[in-house]
């Protein structure tokens, strides 16, 4: 398609059939499928488990295609991969926006804007744009992934697109760039997130999951979606954290790639059905707020 008639991709774009954000339920279940962009691969130890694309895609469409997921964030490769695959009608989709800090690079706080921008998510009919930042104060960086993000975050608000902010507290040990899971750490992060933009209007948040979600989610007004992450450890023990962080008040969802697409048995299908019903079964019951 791409070598003959790559206008196509447009065409698809143009036609995919659109929904609202946010259902009567108030809760959203995405699949995120940015990660390899950022040079990511690796999945529970395997440096190349998400290499291959046609496997990718296999198991993103199974994804998509079970009750309960809303949607994708993925950059535009993988967003048009799907478009052509005809498996984005009636989904919510984010468009990932900055990849530029490529994973273990010595520039990855850097974190330039190499994907979506606000204009293309408009332009290809998306629903948001999501963009990672990461916080060092010891890195001066920092600072330009700030003023990006928060450029970002005023451009698809002009538009009236969701802005969905990553943020970490970050720092180096060795070459390695860790993020601090502290919940002092994660509270920070959320305060300087909430800030960024000339309104916040549009702006959500994807959080880790870390002991005392009531304090992080008490700290901002905004909505949040639990991220994933690269899974440890044992399934059940995840799916139980996910649960738990899931009733926080504040708190509307998941967006997770790797633990949904390649869990420890294989089975894609049981392990994005199980998280579904965790989202769902955290939505308020009628009459509540």
């Amino acid at each position: 398609m791409r070598l003959h008639n790559p206008r196509a991709v447009a065409d698809a774009a143009l036609r995919r059939v659109r929904r609202p954000l946010v259902g009567e339920s108030g809760r959203l279940m995405l699949i995120a499928a940015d990660h390899t962009a950022r040079g990511a691969l690796s999945v529970r130890g395997d440096p190349l488990a998400m290499a291959d694309r046609g496997e990718l895609l296999r198991r993103l469409v199974a994804a998509l295609g079970r009750p309960g997921v809303d949607g994708v964030l993925g950059t535009p490769d993988v967003v048009e991969d799907l478009l052509l695959l005809g498996a984005l009608d009636g989904k919510v989709v984010f468009g990932s926006m900055n990849r530029g800090g490529l994973q273990g690079s010595v520039f990855e706080l850097d974190d330039r804007f190499t994907a979506y921008d606000a204009r293309s998510v408009v332009e290809y009919g998306l629903d948001g744009g999501k963009m990672l930042c990461r916080i060092d104060p010891s890195d001066p960086s920092t600072v330009a992934t700030l003023e990006s993000c928060g450029r970002a975050v005023s451009a698809l608000a002009r538009a009236g697109r969701a802005a969905m902010i990553e943020p970490f507290i970050a720092y180096r040990e060795g070459a390695a760039l860790r993020n601090d899971l502290s919940t002092a750490a994660v509270i920070r992060s959320v305060s300087v997130a909430a800030g960024l933009g000339a309104t916040s209007a549009y702006t959500w948040l994807k959080l880790p999951v870390v002991d005392e979600m009531e304090r992080v989610m008490a700290a901002t007004t905004l909505p949040a979606l639990l991220l994933g992450g690269d899974p440890a450890g044992a399934q059940d023990e995840t799916y139980a954290d996910w649960q738990k962080a899931l009733a926080v008040e504040g708190v509307r969802g998941l967006v997770v790639g790797r633990a949904l697409l390649y869990p420890p048995d294989g089975d894609v299908e049981a392990a994005v059905d199980t998280a579904a019903s965790l989202v769902a079964g955290s939505a308020p019951k009628a009459g509540e707020s």
